[in-house]
């Protein structure tokens, strides 16, 4: 009797972490793009991208965490790669920027079925070693099994402690419009 207990006991926590891997989706090569140009940029390109975020959300409840290195953004432009690592994200003392938040209405995405479903997402963006609370619409697409979550919010630089120098305040812009657009698979665990 105890070896049937002990044994159907065994099955639950498997048949539960089962049904649990199940609900998350995850990646290592989020892509993050932004766009930080100004008034009187018609010079250079101030955009940078990385195919390197960390995700993972659960289906289950809507909770999500991004994660990306700041030093794993490119640009075009060695040099402005090298002046916003160092003089306006100071990427090594802030290496990093996360986001950790929910999906306000996670019941309005079948993670089951194919389609596109507007979404909200709210919670705390951490840059340059300030957290603010954000709120951003999105969409989630389910296609074959692949999630793809795409979002574009809008980050002011100022409420980030980030300075720009009266030298190039208007090449580049106060405002940068970051993109979010990857695709994440089932967590297996």
């Amino acid at each position: 009797m105890k070896k049937i207990i002990i044994s159907s006991f065994i099955l639950i926590l498997f048949f539960a972490n089962t049904v649990n891997a199940q609900e998350k989706y995850f990646t290592r090569s989020g892509a993050i793009s932004f766009n930080a140009e100004g008034a009187l940029d018609d010079m250079e390109e101030i955009r940078a991208n990385t195919n390197t975020a960390t995700c993972v959300i659960d289906a289950a409840t809507g909770q999500m965490e991004w994660a990306v290195l700041m030093k794993s953004f490119q640009f075009k432009n060695a040099l402005m790669q090298e002046h916003f690592n160092e003089n306006y994200v100071e990427s090594s003392k802030y290496p990093k920027a996360s986001f950790k938040g929910i999906i306000e209405n996670p019941l309005a995405v079948n993670w089951g079925k194919d389609g596109s479903y507007p979404v909200t997402v709210k919670g705390q963006m951490t840059l340059h070693g300030v957290v603010k609370e954000i709120t951003s619409a999105g969409v989630v697409t389910v296609s074959k099994g692949i999630i793809t979550a795409a979002s574009d919010v809008t980050l002011m630089l100022g409420d980030y402690d980030i300075e720009i120098p009266a030298l190039v305040g208007n090449k580049v812009s106060k405002e940068v419009k970051v993109r979010v657009d990857s695709s994440l698979y089932k967590l297996v665990q």
